[in-house]
């Protein structure tokens, strides 16, 4: 505010003027002390000027009977995960109650590179809600993939003083930071003076303390409270997460307590709008804690002003004089359901997303991967056992076992009856046309192929399948369809969802999508496919830096050796 808006704010929150909206007849929440305290919301263009008290003002909202709680924060995701733009993204979360979430955009920064992250930041500053970014870290997330850019230190330094910009976004390859690779400590010196995000699944003890010192402050990869206490105790934040995949929320809720909230912060990571529509956000992570008995204002605090302290956001978090405008009106703190949000002192209804202007997508016709054969998925027998990948379900972590597998003219080839079936990934950027073939456990995949060119993070097409012909007919409809997800059957395409910016968002509405996913998710599951959430599943086979087996597309991976092995 200039210095004339700084005087109306003071006279509206004195009361000498009307304010420019009054929200009348509330309680609210009051994350400092945990009373709920009836009050009017005195707010002045996007800051709340007045509580305690009754106000006047020139707009008036009745929220008799709601309770007011702060707008949530989602404290990290990747945009390109709920598998629209960013504008539909806005739709599709801000009614729920999410007035600002810190994206990564390293989802098409491993696509289109610098352009993919100055689209999100061109379109940040058109939103609803506050978008914020983090500055991509790991493209590629490690030595092992092929992604279609490459951003080191002198890429990334010039965004950092963007007014949507925090800091540096998780940093993946944490065996690179304990090794003093000379590209991470790059990047990290780079931005020793503002907010890194860290991304470190088990790590403990001296490794943990070394990651640490670089300067990493949050990590959103914990999966026990043990590991979360231990993080906690050296002065790291733990983001817990809830995401399509990705769900560590009932594993920590043991750490959820008043006595740690200013430590903690909530984050959906990876989640898409049919999760959304059926479960929720940030505001399902919300019902969930509170129903399995976590204090309401341990879990609203972690939603909303430890967020915003832990990534220096000083203006938000509270509703109390002086802070953004940023407001949730909820039925119940048990319920969680927004009747009314306010987003920088804005209504958030469909006449404010009407009046936002949009931009152009980016990288669009970026598959570029070349027609596949069944012979391209042969994989040749050996004598020996094969490693296989062993789906965890509801985690990104892999397990790794032995197996004997069937040979078939030279060629190993699927067991779909140990539910032991071929996993495939293909370079799609143009760049060198590799292909890796191995086998994956966990599926249930009786026939037919699966294939997504959503593949962290390099994203490149990434198949499953019994049969070759099936996997081969997936992977090259993908490239027809500018990306996306398809299920093959007999030859047959079954269900396909389009993503034709960068292969990873839609051009439609977020109903639409929802919509789409829904007949997708029942042509996989009528594969024989057995996860809740199959294609995000998929998508994680391919990231090299989770633990503990991985595929890409130059092989497959021992993360814990950091090492190519077939």
């Amino acid at each position: 505010m200039d210095a004339e808006g700084l005087k109306r704010a003071i006279a509206q929150g004195r009361g000498e003027q009307p304010a420019d909206l009054v929200l009348k007849g509330g309680r609210i929440f009051d994350l400092v002390t945990g009373a709920l305290i009836a009050s009017d919301v005195a707010i002045c263009g996007d800051r709340i000027v007045g509580t305690c008290g009754v106000y006047a003002g020139a707009r008036e909202i009745d929220v008799s009977g709601l309770v007011l709680v702060s707008g949530f924060i989602d404290a990290h995701l990747h945009v390109e995960s709920s598998l629209v733009t960013p504008f539909e993204f806005d739709r599709c979360v801000a009614p729920r109650g999410v007035t600002t979430a810190i994206c990564d955009p390293h989802e098409i920064a491993n696509v289109a590179g610098l352009a993919g992250i100055r689209y999100f930041l061109e379109a940040a500053g058109r939103l609803v809600m506050d978008l914020r970014v983090n500055l991509s870290s790991c493209v590629p997330s490690s030595p092992l993939e092929t992604a279609g850019a490459r951003l080191e230190a002198a890429d990334l330094a010039p965004l950092k003083d963007h007014p949507k910009v925090i800091g540096l976004a998780e940093f993946m390859n944490y065996p690179g930071v304990l090794s003093g690779d000379a590209s991470c400590m790059a990047k990290l010196a780079a931005f020793q003076d503002r907010h890194i995000d860290g991304h470190a699944p088990l790590l403990r003890g001296r490794d943990l303390n070394g990651y640490l010192a670089a300067g990493v402050r949050t990590d959103h990869e914990t999966t026990s409270a043990e590991e979360a206490l231990e993080k906690l105790s050296k002065g790291m934040a733990v983001l817990i997460r809830e995401g399509s995949v990705s769900k560590d929320l009932m594993a920590l809720l043991p750490v959820l307590t008043e006595r740690h909230s200013a430590f903690l912060a909530l984050c959906t990571d990876d989640r898409n709008p049919l999760d959304i529509a059926e479960h929720g956000h940030i505001d399902h992570m919300i019902r969930t804690a509170i129903a399995h008995g976590v204090s309401p204002l341990a879990v609203y605090r972690a939603a909303s002003i430890s967020a915003a302290r832990i990534f220096g956001l000083k203006d938000r978090g509270l509703i109390a004089p002086g802070w953004r405008a940023d407001v949730v009106a909820l039925d119940s703190l048990e319920s969680c359901r927004a009747r009314l949000v306010l987003a920088g002192g804005r209504v958030v209804d469909e006449a404010a997303f009407a009046a936002r202007e949009t931009i152009p997508p980016v990288a669009r016709r970026s598959v570029r991967a070349p027609r596949l054969a069944a012979a391209d998925f042969r994989k040749p027998a050996t004598n020996a056992a094969s490693p296989v990948i062993v789906v965890v379900p509801g985690r990104i972590i892999t397990e790794r076992r032995e197996a004997q597998l069937p040979v078939v003219e030279g060629a190993l080839v699927a067991d779909p009856e140990r539910d032991l079936v071929k996993v495939a990934v293909i370079e799609r950027h143009g760049i060198n046309g590799n292909r890796a073939v191995g086998f994956v456990q966990g599926f249930g995949l009786k026939r037919g192929a699966i294939a997504s060119t959503v593949c962290h993070d390099h994203h490149n097409i990434a198949v499953v399948g019994v049969d070759e012909v099936d996997m081969a007919t997936a992977a090259n409809r993908l490239g027809e369809i500018e990306g996306g997800f398809v299920v093959v059957a007999g030859g047959v395409v079954l269900a396909e969802v389009a993503l034709p910016v960068a292969g990873l968002m839609s051009l439609k509405p977020y109903e639409a999508v929802r919509d789409d996913l829904v007949g997708l998710r029942a042509a996989a599951h009528s594969l024989g496919v057995t996860l809740e959430e199959p294609f995000l599943q998929l998508a994680f086979l391919a990231l090299p830096v989770i633990p503990h087996l991985k595929i890409t597309d130059r092989g497959m991976v021992d993360v814990d050796r950091f090492a190519l092995i077939d």
